[in-house]
């Protein structure tokens, strides 16, 4: 356990659904204690690119395939840590009444994954919600799951990611593994393996 403070990103991949949704939800984080450090990448690829600095946003979904490449190696050569959370959404049998719980679950095992080896955790989540009930049960998933953590102290802000490299870098990250487990396609996912702490493949059936 690391007693340092870290910062850290989250992101999603996938669309939540059992039936009409993608087969895999991905969820992802990366930890650094050093927030510039994975800044600096998205900036470089930004630039390489013609993106605007200020109001441009990195998508690896939409981006060329060859800079995402290097964007993600460049971020994993910073020393970032990930930890990462896949629902296999085929596999649910008994679906919860709200579906957005999928959603809320899986992020909220991956801050607990994250905050048992960084307990003291800026987070910073990608805006999913305009809603602010919505945004109130989010985080209320985290705070419940990580409620029984030793000393554990978690900042938790939903940002919008065009003016967060941070959620940019782990967009692409998210990105990575669902093109791993979605189309089968680990070019990707190999750049930033190494720095993957936990990747924890949920195939839970009962979700009420």
């Amino acid at each position: 356990m690391n007693a340092v403070l870290h910062y850290a990103f989250l992101d999603e991949s996938g669309t939540v659904g059992a039936e009409s949704g993608s087969h895999f939800l991905v969820i992802a984080a990366l930890a650094t204690a050093n927030p510039h450090n994975v800044e600096k990448p998205v900036r470089r690829a930004m630039k390489k690119s013609g993106t605007s600095l200020g109001s441009g946003e990195i998508k690896a979904a939409d981006f060329d395939e060859s800079a995402i490449l290097r964007l993600l190696s460049d971020i994993a050569a910073e020393g970032v840590t990930i930890v990462v959370t896949v629902v296999d959404q085929q596999a649910i049998r008994i679906p919860p009444k709200d579906m957005e719980s999928v959603y809320r679950r899986a992020v909220a095992w991956t801050v607990r994954n994250l905050a048992e080896e960084f307990p003291h955790l800026d987070l910073v989540i990608d805006k999913r919600y305009t809603n602010s009930h919505l945004r109130r049960l989010l985080e209320k998933a985290i705070r419940d799951e990580v409620e029984s953590l030793p000393r554990h102290n978690i900042l938790i802000q939903q940002e919008n990611s065009v003016t967060n490299k941070g959620l940019q870098a782990v967009d692409a990250i998210a990105w990575a593994l669902f093109e791993k487990y979605e189309r089968g396609d680990t070019r990707f996912y190999e750049a930033v393996a190494p720095n993957i702490i936990k990747e924890m493949l949920v195939r839970q059936k009962d979700w009420r």
